[in-house]
């Protein structure tokens, strides 16, 4: 259940860049966190599967590189929607001892930022926008089922289909391609898989940022989690899976090429820190096996944040699966 969307976080960059120094404030990658936590190896049984995931961020608070609040003066908030329409192909005959599982997500996203600097006239700041974003496609992925642990590893790539010009207030798009190296684990700590230990990791390399000189530095993302299942029902029809999550997230690499400051001056792009992030928060899945139908939550509260925003993250959605060849019934 996964898609990397770029959340639109330009203005916020321009206020920090603009209203600060230029080596205050940067921009994030791609992959929005919340994606994987709990069963984050186990892919879908072979069949067509339909994931949507609704995902919800907002902050109201700017870090420098150090981690310390900037712009105390000014109130405000910063917010997006990201609504990832996510379908997964997995066919039956196993290859290479695993299953392979291509799939695609399409995303709308509408982000808004709203800063009011008082004792400041002309100061009040706002942009946002809305549409159809980036969309994420993992054309190879494969995943194996052993015996305590299920596994999968991939290559995926961001074709910047949303709406991205240089400059604009009302972007939905990130404006450059971007490739990922990706991975799941989850590991059975008990031998009736009920407990379990996750892991999902997403290496990010990003392209040149359409009309700019600016190529974002490359960034490393986990998301992790413990979960544990218990069954609603005797006949476990009807299971609720409980699980601590949560994500870290650091750039790791230099930004290449330069970027035009408000005031027209253009620095070398290396000059803006390294972001990172971090949360934790809780998921809560619940699972009908026979209907092959989930429903999931998710809440995650960001903390440790530098040269980025720090806020919260909830998602929501569910994920159905047709399996190829249908499952027969018993016969009596």
């Amino acid at each position: 259940m996964s898609s990397r969307v770029k959340p639109i976080i330009f203005a916020l960059v321009l206020i920090v860049i603009g209203l600060t120094s230029p080596s205050l404030g940067q921009q994030k990658g791609q992959w929005v966190p919340g994606q994987f936590e709990l069963n984050a190896g186990v892919i879908p049984d072979p069949g067509v599967t339909y994931a949507n995931l609704a995902i919800n961020y907002s902050a109201n608070r700017l870090n420098d590189s150090n981690g310390n609040r900037i712009l105390q003066n000014v109130t405000g908030t910063y917010s997006f929607w990201v609504d990832e329409n996510v379908l997964y192909y997995v066919p039956k005959h196993k290859f290479l001892g695993g299953y392979f599982m291509p799939y695609i997500a399409l995303n709308y996203a509408s982000g808004e930022l709203v800063a009011d600097i008082p004792d400041t006239p002309g100061a009040n700041l706002g942009a946002g926008g809305s549409g159809f974003a980036d969309t994420y496609v993992q054309p190879v992925n494969m995943g194996w089922h052993l015996k305590r642990a299920d596994f999968n590893a991939g290559y995926s790539f961001v074709a910047p289909t949303g709406r991205f010009t240089a400059g604009a207030s009302n972007n939905v798009g990130s404006g450059y391609w971007g490739n990922d190296i990706t991975s799941g684990t989850t590991f059975y700590v008990t031998k009736n898989k009920g407990t379990s230990l996750n892991l999902a990791t997403a290496w990010e390399i990003h392209r040149k940022k359409s009309g700019t000189n600016e190529t974002p530095g490359q960034a490393f993302t986990i998301e992790w989690g413990l979960g544990q299942v218990l069954p609603i029902k005797k006949d476990l029809s009807q299971l609720l899976q409980l699980g601590l999550i949560g994500y870290d997230q650091w750039q790791v690499s230099n930004n290449g090429g330069t970027v035009t400051l408000p005031t027209g001056a253009v620095v070398p792009a290396s000059r803006l820190p390294y972001y990172s992030s971090h949360g934790i928060g809780v998921q809560s899945n619940f699972i009908l096996p026979a209907k092959d139908l989930v429903f999931f939550f998710k809440y995650l509260d960001a903390y440790r944040a530098k040269a980025s925003v720090e806020g919260r993250t909830f998602v929501f959605g569910f994920s159905w699966t047709l399996k190829i060849p249908k499952t027969q019934a018993p016969k009596s």
